[in-house]
């Protein structure tokens, strides 16, 4: 009898333990990642195929140019959010022909342009590398954002002048998971987010739930941009506990809602005014950039000076407007 009721407590027990062990599982994370509004940090590459110049299957504007270019054509690179405009400033202005592949056709695992020919006029390197393209002459004009003090170090060890010519504006923007009921922060409440000193939705408006900031790869156009935007302040060291939480994220407007059109996500307002292209136009909306042609101050070829001047004209005006971005002018 003893015995039977030695192995019916000891049963009990471990029934306890086992219940206990997945109430806590349950409250530490199952419950939390039920709805922890993340999805933000999820990779999602340009479909650079969706961008390929004199295909009559790309997203291309049908731009009506006078300018049209027959030798001598600047090797164009650039950005992942600007793809769109270089490409159409191709498919414009330069002869059938002068975007090549290896291989000789384009395929769907492009994810850096390496399926781009060394003779292409067209190549796709993302602002890292594209930097270091046009700094040793590999680019002749490189469509990006402000370049990072490191781009600006190895230019200037390389002994290379660089020209940054405006063409374009953007909003750099903040954005969560759309089933995050905030909607709207301010500029400190980010700079707070990002530094570590506000570690919880609920201290911003929102629900009681860890906030897991995503930052990007050093040297990106957006994490360069976020820097200049945190100032003086550093970004913190988040906590491994906010992988838990509700991700928000940073880039450009355009990136997020007309090239990778990531529909779990949404785009925050800044101080209460939304980052559309009125906005932008109009100079309310917190965070505006210039973005950028940039080419070699020694560069010889005679046609980068008359794309420049182009890009800068009414016609390549309304190219950066039909791409989707905002006049510099």
């Amino acid at each position: 009898m003893k015995k039977t009721i030695k192995q019916l407590s000891i049963l009990v027990i471990i029934i306890l333990l086992f219940t206990s062990f997945n109430l806590a599982i349950y409250m530490l994370l199952t419950r939390r990642l039920g709805n922890n509004f993340s999805g933000t940090d999820q990779a999602k590459m340009i479909d650079v195929g969706a961008y390929l110049p004199h295909n009559e299957n790309s997203d291309l504007p049908d731009i009506e140019s006078s300018l049209k270019l027959t030798e001598n054509l600047p090797v164009l690179d650039g950005a992942a959010a600007l793809v769109p405009v270089y490409a159409a400033v191709i498919d414009a202005v330069y002869p059938v022909g002068s975007v090549t592949y290896e291989g000789g056709e384009f395929s769907d695992d492009n994810f850096y342009g390496e399926n781009f020919a060394t003779d292409s006029k067209m190549q796709y390197r993302n602002t890292i590398r594209g930097y270091t393209a046009v700094v040793d002459g590999t680019a002749d004009i490189l469509f990006c954002a402000s370049p990072s003090k490191e781009q600006k170090k190895y230019a200037k060890e390389k002994g290379v002048e660089l020209i940054y010519v405006p063409i374009g504006l953007e909003a750099f923007v903040f954005f969560v998971n759309e089933n995050n009921p905030v909607n709207d922060l301010t500029a400190e409440q980010i700079r707070s987010i990002y530094s570590g000193d506000i570690k919880n939705w609920s201290a911003a408006g929102g629900e009681n739930r860890s906030i897991n900031p995503i930052t990007r790869l050093s040297g990106s156009g957006s994490q360069t941009a976020m820097e200049a935007f945190m100032g003086e302040q550093k970004i913190g060291t988040k906590s491994p506990f906010a992988l838990f939480g509700g991700s928000i994220g940073f880039s450009f407007r355009y990136y997020m809602n007309g090239i990778v059109e990531n529909e779990n996500v949404k785009i925050l307002s800044l101080n209460g005014i939304y980052p559309s292209p009125e906005n932008i136009r109009n100079g309310t909306y917190p965070i505006i950039a210039e973005f950028y042609a940039i080419y070699r101050a020694d560069n010889d070829n005679e046609n980068i000076p008359i794309l420049i001047d182009w890009l800068l004209s009414e016609e390549g005006q309304i190219l950066i407007e039909k791409t989707g971005y905002v006049s510099i002018k």
